[in-house]
Formats: C-alpha cells, structure tokens, sequence
C-alpha cells in the first residue's frame, strides 16, 4: 500500500537523522574531553583549564618553525582542533624565543610559566622553565642498561649534563665492565622530547609522558629530612597505619633478627 510505504520511508529517514545527529553530538562530546596522555606546546595551562580555554585557532601551530604541533583531527582519538605534539615523530626544538606561547590569543599558553624576572625587573622569556612533561627512561630496554655503550639520549639533550646525566656503575652480568646509565633529572628536564627521538631502540626506550603520569608521590610517612619542602608536606600526617601485612601484628623486635625473611 502507498501509505505504508511512505510511512516506511519516513520511518527510515528519521532513524537515519537522529543516528547522525547522535554520532555529531559524540564527536562534540568526544572533542570536549580532556586527553591525559597528550602532550601540549610549552606553557601550556592544566589539561582541564587548557580545554575550556584553547579556542583551536590553531595559531600557535603556525607559529612553530619546526611543524612540531599539529591540531588533532577526528582521527586521532584526541579532542578535535587543540595543539599536541608527538616527540618520536618531531619533538619541542626549545626555541628561545617560544613563538608559539606570545601568539596564542587566551592564555591558554601561559608565559608567566615560561618567564623569569632578569636584573632590570622584567620578565623575560627563558623555555628552560618549561614543564611540558617528564622524560621516562624504561631499563628493561634501554640498552645502556644492558651494558651496551649509548648515550644517544645525554648528547641530543637541550640541557645536556643538566636534565639527563649519565652514571657510571658496575656491570653486574659481565663484573668487569661499567655501565654508561642514563638519569632523567625531574626538576630540568622541560619534556620536549628531544631525547625520545633520538633513542635508537626500535620503540623509544626513553619517552616522554605527562608530568602529573610519570611523576607519583611519596607516603606521607616518608620524607627527605634535609629537604625543608619535603618536611612542610608532612605536618599533618596521621599516625593511623594504613597497609596491613601478616607481619604487622608482630614487634619488630621479634623478626628483625631473623635469618629467613
């Protein structure tokens, strides 16, 4: 009958309409979430204010000399039209000048995080300051760790000798060798993954990640009796005890002398 069939037809149309309407209103959604694991261009505000500030100009990718920022496509998982970077394709070069940070037009990129008081009293630019993430250095595939002689990731450092030193230590396999071991320094090293490109192990062995991820904190029961930062953290500590083992219910004068722990 023509009736059913329009009918039908109309039927179709709508369910068709509102599963696009559905996948559109996903992508807003989608795109105003924030994406932990990205990381931003210098000066870069916390993740949340940056997604409720960044209005995708895309203005500080144009700024960028070395095409390192990219805005996100729908494609790329992450929230559609704000500035990332991705070290192991082209990492944050350190321009001194930071032209990325003065061209973004919100605040988004903040240059009071990036800036430093010289001796006249202004502020000036300095990218040393940047925090864009931490550099995590994985030993199980690291092959200065292993013993094989590499230090690609100390000499392609910006801040070589500063942000990542390389310790000397015995090689335990051989017992007559040392190991050239890379150290990533927390409070220098800006995150612009200079280091992770450089890496020559087939997946970067040395990566950079967001600094608020890579960096965890200690128990409020441990701290650096010299560091007076260290000692203000725990002022307000409890005295409740919060990890409970089998051994807990012992003094410790009854195991400590143990021979089999």
């Amino acid at each position: 009958m023509p009736e059913r069939r329009e009918f039908l037809l109309k039927a179709c149309k709508g369910i068709g309409v509102a599963a696009t309407g559905g996948l559109v209103w996903s992508g807003f959604i989608g795109e105003g979430k924030s994406a932990p694991l990205m990381l931003r261009p210098p000066g870069a505000v916390p993740e949340k204010d940056f997604i409720a500030s960044c209005i995708k100009c895309g203005m500080c990718v144009e700024a960028c000399p070395y095409d390192t920022l990219v805005l996100a496509k729908p494609e790329d998982d992450k929230p559609i039209g704000t500035p990332y970077f991705t070290p192991r394709t082209i990492p944050c070069y350190m321009c001194k000048d930071i032209p990325c940070v003065p061209a973004c037009p919100t605040g988004s990129l903040d240059q009071s995080l990036v800036s430093e008081t010289n001796k006249e009293g202004e502020l000036i630019l300095n990218v040393d300051l940047a925090k864009i993430g931490l550099a995590v250095i994985d030993r199980e595939t690291c092959i200065a760790y292993a013993g094989i002689q590499c230090d690609a990731c100390y000499r392609a450092c910006p801040l070589i000798g500063k942000a990542i030193t390389v310790d000397f230590t015995r090689n335990v396999r051989t017992g007559k060798h040392a190991m050239r071991a890379p150290v990533v320094h927390s409070d220098v090293c800006t995150g612009c993954g200079v280091c992770e490109k450089a890496c020559v192990t087939q997946k970067a062995s040395i990566f950079v990640l967001p600094r608020n991820i890579a960096m965890g904190e200690s128990s409020e029961r441990y701290f650096k009796g010299w560091d007076e930062r260290d000692v203000e953290r725990i002022k307000d500590a409890t005295t409740e005890v919060t990890t409970k083992t089998p051994r807990s219910d012992r003094a410790p004068v009854d195991y400590l002398n143990e021979e089999d722990l």
